[in-house]
């Protein structure tokens, strides 16, 4: 009796040191993300070109160092060591970032460790997934309230990253950030779990390495990619929309994105709920679904209470395929939860490189009103694309 209570004690504290490591390392990168263009425009004071510039290496830079790195974790190694490594790289940058003005130095060295660091966060998920299946956990669930972590973060972060920058400055704002990341670091050292690999069954195929062979991890890979297009191409043109075109005010912005963060919290969840009854292919279409009505809704809800009202669609297609989109790709390929989870972490990346282009290049040519016709005929195709693909 002694044993099995203290087991479950163990294992409920492996629970919650995961919801730990993804929390703090989302507080992190979210105290950092939203003010870098402010941090090169005011500090590292270079025009806008090299600010786009900056994101485009950083998103390309992210894409192959974490495929390599995910390729390594699942063939050799302990995954655990490697988000050390991930969170060490994190510590460094931040420093980095905290003492250096050099737009080279920034665009070099930093890019290589925030490519690094940012491996870390499909590494946990990866891990978390092993984990649950050694242990015969819940795997939906409990990747689900992990995601709801990152949300919660990303409640939190932006609007204190904001407050910092702005009022103590980029050094102290970079400081916290590095010592939440060392914070991150020991909870993983000391409270996360070494998993042995386990072979998958006998008559299951391991995929190979990137998935890239297997037309239904092509299909998903592509609307995943488009998914986030969408999503990225809202998020740019979203602030300059409402205040040039709309005529609203400029906090409207950051309440919009508020609220679709706090609301995507009990999506993911739910969605992790029901998802055994429904499936995982059937929940996603339902999210893209609810994307397509959200953009459609944005061409003809252009009030404050509109667009308020629209952010319930916009977080059930967020929450959704955050949390349920990841698993897909990791069932899709059996035996390579680092390659599947980087792979579905990629496709956001390469989602941020599309959308920048798009929006920029439409919104200057036939204004922002047309950016929204873009999205709502993205996100028709990825809901096509989306049903082409195989449930598992």
């Amino acid at each position: 009796m002694h044993w099995f209570l203290t087991t479950g004690r163990r294992l409920n504290l492996i629970y919650v040191a995961f919801m730990a490591v993804s929390f703090m390392i989302g507080v992190a990168g979210a105290l950092q993300m939203p003010t870098l263009s402010l941090f090169l425009t005011r500090e590292v004071q270079v025009r806008p070109f090299w600010v786009g510039l900056f994101y485009t290496v950083n998103a390309v830079a992210g894409i192959l160092v974490s495929l390599w790195l995910a390729k390594r974790s699942d063939s050799r190694g302990d995954r655990r060591s490697l988000i050390l490594l991930c969170c060490a790289m994190a510590v460094g940058n931040s420093l980095l970032f905290a003492f250096n003005r050099d737009y080279l130095t920034l665009i070099t060295l930093g890019v290589l460790l925030a490519a690094v660091a940012n491996t870390a966060m499909p590494q946990v998920f990866a891990l978390a997934r092993e984990y649950a299946d050694s242990s015969a956990r819940e795997v939906v669930m409990f990747s689900s309230v992990m995601r709801a972590q990152l949300s919660l973060a990303w409640v939190i972060g932006p609007p204190l990253a904001f407050t910092l920058a702005l009022n103590y400055g980029f050094t102290t704002m970079f400081l916290i950030a590095a010592a939440i990341f060392v914070v991150s670091l020991a909870l993983v050292f000391f409270a996360l779990p070494s998993v042995k690999r386990v072979q998958p069954a006998e008559g299951v195929a391991i995929t190979d390495a990137t998935g890239w062979r297997d037309s239904n991890v092509r299909t998903l890979f592509l609307a995943s990619v488009l998914m986030w297009t969408c999503n990225t191409m809202y998020i740019i043109d979203m602030p300059l929309w409402i205040s040039q075109d709309l005529g609203l005010p400029d906090k409207l912005a950051g309440l919009l994105m508020g609220c679709a963060a706090g609301l995507e919290i009990p999506a993911m969840l739910l969605a992790g709920y029901y998802v055994k009854r429904v499936g995982k292919k059937r929940m996603v279409l339902m999210a893209v679904a609810a994307g397509v009505i959200f953009y459609i809704g944005l061409l003809f809800l252009q009030s404050r209470t509109g667009l308020l009202a629209l952010q319930f669609f916009n977080a059930v297609f967020i929450g959704i395929i955050a949390g349920i989109g990841m698993l897909w790709f990791q069932d899709l390929m059996p035996g390579r939860a680092g390659s599947a989870t980087t792979l579905f972490t990629s496709s956001i990346s390469t989602g941020v490189i599309l959308a920048g282009i798009i929006q920029g290049a439409v919104a200057e040519r036939f204004g922002h009103a047309v950016v929204y016709q873009v999205i709502v005929g993205i996100s028709l195709l990825t809901l096509w694309m989306t049903a082409r693909v195989k449930d598992v």
